[in-house]
């Protein structure tokens, strides 16, 4: 098969390697445990600087304690910062969590939002964790764009620009728009699990025929 002459035509490639790689859907495919957008959205704000595992271990007593956003607008600070300590940075991530649920009780009834020009008014929330609830527990279209597909959408060639909002905004048009957060998860994966910051496993790894960067890193 011809190695793929453009960013859009790897973009394509990547999409159907990484799907039969791990296949199911984005909802599969999310390692962040939860059970509806509100879950998801505090999850997602918890795994900042953290692991998806740690987050795990944490949510189970969260959601215990404080199962609808009503209840989480409010919590005591303290008491949250105990539960929520082991994912590191508690202090502020309590501060977001409030405002968070604050902010989807006084202003969206108690409803997660699914806009993403209501999603960037929470505090707490960037285009990011937007587009992670969006596309995973909302069914919308939504790319995140963390580390991992920062890291291999360069290694790629799929966009050189650094700025997530701005490599979100280039990979968009390569990926149909109900594929998007399922692209991404899949990236999320390979970058886990195969393609790594430092020695990256290129001989074992599905994309390395095409990859620009292959053997090279």
């Amino acid at each position: 098969m011809a190695r793929p002459r453009t960013p859009a035509g790897r973009a394509r490639r990547v999409h159907e390697r990484l799907a039969e790689e791990y296949p199911g859907s984005a909802v599969d495919l999310c390692e962040l445990d939860h059970r509806n957008a509100f879950e998801l959205l505090a999850a997602t704000i918890l795994s900042a600087q953290s692991t998806d595992a740690r987050v795990n271990l944490v949510t189970p007593d969260l959601f215990a304690r404080y199962p609808t956003p009503e209840a989480l607008a409010a919590a005591d600070p303290a008491e949250l910062e105990v539960v929520i300590h082991s994912t590191g940075f508690y202090r502020n991530k309590a501060k977001s969590l409030i405002g968070m649920a604050n902010a989807v009780v006084d202003r969206f009834g108690g409803e997660v939002p699914t806009s993403m020009s209501d999603w960037v008014t929470v505090p707490g929330v960037g285009r990011k964790t937007a587009n992670v609830v969006r596309s995973v527990a909302q069914g919308l279209p939504g790319l995140p764009v963390d580390t991992h597909v920062l890291r291999l959408s360069h290694r790629l060639e799929l966009t050189s620009e650094t700025d997530p909002v701005k490599v979100e905004h280039d990979l968009n048009p390569m990926v149909p728009a109900a594929e998007r957060g399922v692209f991404s998860l899949r990236v999320i994966l390979h970058g886990r699990r195969v393609c790594f910051a430092r020695k990256p496993a290129c001989g074992s790894c599905v994309l390395a025929d095409f990859c620009p960067s292959a053997g090279r890193v």
